[in-house]
C-alpha cells in the first residue's frame, strides 16, 4: 500500500468533511481514507497498484463536489503549495473562502465578525424593522423581500449550485427550502428571522472554532525558524533541517534551541514549558542533554547536534499533536456514520408530515407545509460532527499544554476507563540514575580514588558524590568478576564484593541494604561498604496516590531487576504485584495476563527501548518522553514530556472531563433537536425554536467544547 497526503485549504465543515471522507473511501483504489479537520489535511491509504498520480484528478473532482472553494493540493504534486497550504491550516485562518455546505466563511476565522458583516448585518436589520413597523402597508412585503435577500443571497446561490452538481440534503438546500416555503405561506417575518439568525449564529460558530483552533495550535508554535549553525570559526544562520548529527550549533539567549543536542559550553537556564508545562526554568550546564523547543533565557550555549531535525524532540510533538485529530475515537466515527443517515431521515419526516395529513384530511395542507418547513431546519445535524471533534481536540490541547502528549480521540477515551496501570521500574519509578545510598565507615574517598578509573555508572556514582581532591591510583589493576586494586600509601586497596573479600581472606562485615554493595579494605584490614542504589523519584508516592484518586484500582510492576531489590521497591510503594528478574518477552506475556484480568482498561508506563513491545501491548502504552527511547515513544499512545508519572492522572483528569463535555454535547444537541421535532408536529415549536435548535445549539455545543478540560 502507498499512502498520499492532502492538503485542503479553507475546509471547515465537519458534516462535508464526513461526506468526502465518505465518498473517496468506497472507491476501489483506496484502503482508508481519513481527513483531519483541524490541520485541513486528508490521508488516503491506497490499495497495492493504485497510481497516486491518477487519483489526484478524482480526489479533486470528489472535493470539490461537496466543497467547490477549497483550495487542494497533493504533498508530492507541489511541495511548496503544499506546504503553504500546510503552514496557513496549522497557524493561521483569516483566509476569503466559500465554504459549500453552507457556513458563512466570507470573513473567516475572527474576521467573521469584520466591517463587511456588521454593515450587511446593519442594513438587513434595518430593513428588517421597518417591514415589521410597515407590514400592513404595501411597502412592508417589499422591505421583508429586500431584507431576506440581503441576509440569505449567498446561502441561495450556494443552495443552486449544489443542486447542479447534485448535493441536496445539505444546510443550504434545506434553509433555502424551509424559508422559501415560509415566503410562500405569508409567514415573511419569520422567513427573514431565520435567516438573520442563521447568519449570525454561523458567524459565531465560525469565530468560536477558529478561537479555538488557534489556541490549540498556539502550543504548536515550537518550531524554530533557524539554527545558528559554527563552522570554520564563523557563524552563520541556517535552516534547522540542514544541521547534521555532530555539527555544533550555537544559541544565544532569549532564543529557541533549534535541535536536540548536548551542551559543550555554556550555562543557562532553560523555559521548558512549551515542552513539559512546567512553569519553573530549569537550569543547564556542559555535559547537559538538551531538547530542541526549550528557550534559552540567559547566557549563550554551544551545542553539539545528536539528531537530526526530523528526528528531533520538537518534530516529533509537532507530528503527534498535529496528528492527534485524526485518529478518531469510536464515538467520533459513530457520530460521522450517524450524521450521514439523520438527515435524510428527518427530510423524509418532513415530507410524510407534509403530505400524509392532507391526504387523510387532517387539517390543511399550508397548516401541515408550515409544521413541516420546522423539520427541515432542525435536521442539519452540525452541532454533533463540529462539537463531538472539537471536544477531543481541545482535550488533546488542553493536556499538551500540560506537557501530556495523547495522540488520539481514541487514546483520550481509554485514559477514561483506566483501572490497571503496569509499570517498568528502572527509570520510570526510580532515576534511572545511581547514587550513593550508605557509607559505613571512612570509606568513600578510598573508593572514588580507585572508581576514578573507570566508565561504570556504578563508579560514576561513586566519584560524583566525594567531594574534595583525588590523587591519581597508582598500580591500577582490574579483578574481573571481583572489583579492582590499587597501590596508595604502600598500601594495596582493595574494592569489590564478597568474593574478592574471602578470596583474600578478609573478615568482613556483610552488608544487608538494597542495591550493589562495594566493600573496601587497606593493607589486608576491612574498613567497611558503599551501597549504590536506584532511588526512587522524589514525588513517585504522590504521584500513585493521585492515581488511585482517578479511580485507578491496581498497580504492579513489571523488571529485570533482581527479586530483592524489585520487592523492596514495590513494598515502599505498596504496590499490589510485583514480577521481577524478567526478560522484555517475559514482560510482554505478563502484560497480556493483566489485560484479560478485569474489565476495565490496562496502561503500561515505560521509558526504555526494551519497553517497546509491551508498550504497543498494552491497552494504553505510556512513554517518558524526556529519558524515554525513541522507540518506546513511537510505540506509546501517551507521552509524559518531564518524565512525572503523576502527570498521567492530570491526563486522565482531563480525559474524563472531556469525555463529560462530548456527552453532555451529544444529549444536548439531540435532545433538544428531537423535542423541537416533536413539539412541531402539534404546531407548538415555531420556526424560531427550529433555527435555535439548529444554529443556536449548534454554537452553545461549541462554546461546551471549548471549556476548560483540567
Amino acid at each position: 500500500m502507498s499512502e498520499m497526503k492532502v492538503y485542503l485549504k479553507g475546509l471547515t465543515c465537519a458534516n462535508c468533511a464526513g461526506k468526502i471522507e465518505a465518498a473517496l473511501s468506497k472507491m476501489a483504489e483506496t484502503e482508508e481514507v481519513s481527513i483531519n479537520l483541524m490541520r485541513q489535511e486528508m490521508t488516503l491509504e491506497l490499495k497495492k497498484g493504485a497510481s497516486p498520480e491518477k487519483m489526484q484528478e478524482t480526489i479533486r473532482k470528489t472535493v470539490h463536489t461537496f466543497e467547490p472553494d477549497v483550495e487542494v493540493a497533493f504533498h508530492k504534486e507541489n511541495p511548496s503549495a503544499a506546504a503553504a497550504c500546510e503552514d496557513s491550516c496549522c497557524h493561521e485562518h483569516d483566509h476569503d473562502d466559500a465554504c459549500g455546505c453552507g457556513h458563512d466563511h466570507e470573513h473567516g476565522g475572527e474576521e467573521a465578525f469584520g466591517k463587511q458583516f456588521f454593515l450587511r448585518f446593519g442594513l438587513g436589520l434595518a430593513l428588517f424593522l421597518s417591514a415589521v413597523f410597515l407590514r400592513e402597508g404595501s411597502a412592508g412585503a417589499p422591505l421583508f423581500l429586500a431584507a431576506y435577500l440581503i441576509f440569505g443571497y449567498d446561502v441561495l446561490l450556494r443552495a443552486g449550485k449544489n443542486i447542479v452538481r447534485g448535493q441536496v440534503f445539505d444546510e443550504n438546500f434545506l434553509m433555502s427550502l424551509s424559508t422559501i416555503g415560509a415566503l410562500a405561506i405569508g409567514e415573511m417575518a419569520e422567513a427573514v428571522f431565520v435567516m438573520l439568525f442563521y447568519q449570525v449564529g454561523e458567524a459565531f460558530q465560525d469565530y468560536a472554532v477558529a478561537r479555538s483552533r488557534k489556541s490549540i495550535t498556539a502550543l504548536l508554535d515550537i518550531r524554530p525558524d533557524f539554527a545558528r549553525l559554527v563552522a570554520e570559526g564563523e557563524t552563520k544562520e541556517v535552516p534547522p533541517e540542514t544541521v547534521q548529527i555532530g555539527d555544533c550549533i550555537l544559541v544565544k539567549a532569549g532564543e529557541r534551541i533549534p535541535l536536540d543536542g548536548i551542551i559543550e559550553e555554556g550555562h543557562a537556564m532553560l523555559d521548558t514549558a512549551a515542552l513539559t508545562g512546567e512553569s519553573l526554568p530549569r537550569n543547564a550546564e556542559a555535559g547537559d542533554r538538551v531538547l530542541s523547543g526549550c528557550i534559552n533565557m540567559d547566557g549563550t550555549l554551544r551545542i553539539r547536534v545528536e539528531k537530526p531535525f526530523g528526528e528531533s524532540t520538537v518534530m516529533k510533538i509537532l507530528e503527534m499533536v498535529e496528528n492527534a485529530a485524526g485518529r478518531k475515537s469510536k464515538t467520533e466515527r459513530f457520530i460521522t456514520r450517524f450524521a450521514r443517515i439523520y438527515t435524510p431521515v428527518v427530510v423524509l419526516l418532513a415530507v410524510l408530515v407534509a403530505v400524509l395529513p392532507p391526504v387523510l384530511g387532517v387539517g390543511a395542507s399550508s397548516l401541515w407545509f408550515g409544521r413541516a418547513l420546522v423539520f427541515l431546519v432542525v435536521s442539519c445535524p452540525c452541532a454533533l460532527v463540529l462539537s463531538v471533534p472539537l471536544s477531543y481536540f481541545a482535550g488533546i490541547g488542553a493536556a499538551s499544554k500540560r506537557g501530556i502528549l495523547v495522540k488520539g480521540g481514541g487514546d483520550m477515551d481509554t485514559l477514561c476507563h483506566l483501572e490497571k496501570v503496569v509499570f517498568d521500574k528502572t527509570g520510570t519509578l526510580t532515576k534511572g540514575k545511581f547514587s550513593v545510598t550508605e557509607a559505613e565507615g571512612d570509606v568513600l574517598r578510598l573508593a572514588a580514588i580507585g572508581e576514578a578509573m573507570s566508565n561504570h555508572p556504578i563508579a560514576k556514582a561513586i566519584v560524583e558524590s566525594y567531594e574534595g581532591e583525588l590523587p591519581a591510583a597508582e598500580q591500577y589493576q582490574e579483578l574481573g568478576g571481583y572489583g579492582i586494586s590499587y597501590e596508595l600509601e604502600g598500601e594495596t586497596v582493595l574494592l569489590g564484593n564478597s568474593r574478592l573479600m574471602e578470596r583474600e581472606n578478609i573478615p568482613y562485615a556483610k552488608a544487608n541494604g538494597i542495591g550493589t554493595v562495594i566493600y573496601v579494605a587497606k593493607g589486608g584490614k576491612f574498613l567497611g561498604h558503599i551501597l549504590v542504589a536506584d532511588t526512587l523519584k522524589g514525588n513517585i508516592a504522590e504521584s500513585l496516590g493521585a492515581l488511585r484518586k482517578q479511580g485507578v484500582k491496581e498497580m504492579v510492576m513489571l523488571t529485570g531487576d533482581r527479586k530483592e531489590t524489585a520487592e523492596a521497591v514495590a513494598k515502599e510503594l505498596r504496590l499490589d504485584g510485583v514480577y521481577s528478574e524478567l526478560l522484555p518477552e517475559n514482560k510482554v506475556e505478563w502484560m497480556e495476563k493483566l489485560k484479560g484480568n478485569g474489565a476495565g482498561k490496562t496502561a503500561f508506563v515505560g521509558d526504555g527501548i526494551n519497553d517497546a513491545p509491551v508498550l504497543a501491548g498494552a491497552d494504553l502504552g505510556v512513554a517518558m518522553g524526556g529519558i524515554g527511547s525513541d522507540a518506546a515513544i513511537e510505540a506509546a499512545d501517551v507521552v509524559l514530556m518531564d518524565d512525572d508519572i503523576g502527570k498521567l492522572a492530570v491526563g486522565i483528569k482531563i480525559a474524563k472531563n472531556t469525555r463529560k463535555i462530548v456527552n453532555q454535547n451529544i444529549a444536548f444537541a439531540l435532545g433538544f433537536k428531537i423535542l423541537v421535532l416533536i413539539l412541531s408536529v402539534p404546531g407548538i415549536a415555531t420556526m424560531w425554536m427550529a433555527v435555535f435548535a439548529d444554529v443556536g445549539v449548534c454554537v452553545l455545543a461549541i462554546l461546551n467544547a471549548m471549556r476548560k478540560k483540567g
